[in-house]
């Protein structure tokens, strides 16, 4: 679960460790216990940062589903929410084949 931040400020930059993951994006884990922190698309200011890591949740709501397409089929969740298959993400954050 994430949550989805623009222009985000991280102190504490020296504990974060940044992994390309893709020719578009990269992930930021705790260097020091290696939790998840964001997925932050390279070429832009959008983070999607772990939903864990605020502490008031009371605000947040689910309202969109990635690669749903290869979720396992014994889980569903109960709210309906926007879904978006695993080629719909990549076409809209992958640049352009050369």
């Amino acid at each position: 679960m994430a949550v989805n931040c623009q222009t985000v400020t991280f102190e504490g930059q020296e504990n974060i460790s940044r992994i390309r993951s893709s020719n578009w994006a990269e992930r930021g884990f705790c260097a020091k216990c290696g939790s998840n922190l964001f997925y932050h698309i390279v070429e832009s200011s959008d983070y999607q940062i772990a939903a864990g890591l605020f502490d008031d949740q009371s605000m947040l709501r689910m309202s969109l589903q990635v690669f749903a397409d290869c979720k396992p089929e014994f889980y569903e969740f109960s709210n309906k929410t926007k879904m978006m298959t695993g080629a719909e993400v990549i076409a809209m954050f992958a640049p352009p084949a050369k």
